[in-house]
């Protein structure tokens, strides 16, 4: 295991220098019931340097699982579903739902934009219907045994893998 020394610089330096090298897509969490969940895909959202990660609704979270790099990360709190579709609405996000029983294509036949947000819904009923209305592409990651489902941590890290493996392969980024 690779041992990374303590850097010499503040935290506030360190952000700044993350946010000018992040990647423009973010990662929205629908109200997620297992605290842990978030925690892990905020870890793994830090290691894909997202623009942002979206917390829709007030259900706690396991920062132990973000083992620290929630105080690298740009996390932003919303208190609703509705709060969130507003944002979208006023900023002009690209909803990329992930929602298995309701999409529209899967994952690797999607265009998916440089900046879209994608979205994860929560363990038991997913995507809720107004943000899958709103989306403006709902797809499935591809399955080949007979589980329902990825777990909600698994399923965002296969999608922000891909869109880093799009992303590179068209030279966006050296």
């Amino acid at each position: 295991m690779a041992y990374v020394p303590p850097f010499e610089i503040p935290r506030t330096e360190i952000r700044t220098e993350l946010d000018r090298i992040r990647h423009p897509f973010r990662v929205a969490i629908d109200r997620a019931k297992n605290p842990f969940n978030i925690g892990s895909i905020i870890r793994t959202a830090h290691s894909f340097l997202a623009k942002e990660i979206i917390l829709i609704g007030t259900e706690p979270w396991y920062e132990r699982a973000a083992m620290g790099m929630q105080r690298y990360e740009n996390i932003v709190e919303l208190p609703s579903e509705r709060a969130f579709l507003e944002a979208a609405g006023k900023e002009g996000w690209q909803l990329i739902a992930f929602e298995k029983d309701h999409a529209d294509q899967g994952l690797w036949e999607a265009e998916i934009p440089d900046d879209a947000v994608l979205v994860f819904g929560n363990e038991d009923d997913g995507c809720s219907p107004a943000i899958l209305e709103a989306a403006d592409q709902v797809l499935a990651i591809p399955m080949f045994g007979i589980n329902h489902s990825y777990p909600i941590s698994v399923a965002a890290g296969i999608a922000m893998a891909e869109w880093a493996r799009r992303y590179y392969e068209k030279g966006r980024c050296s």
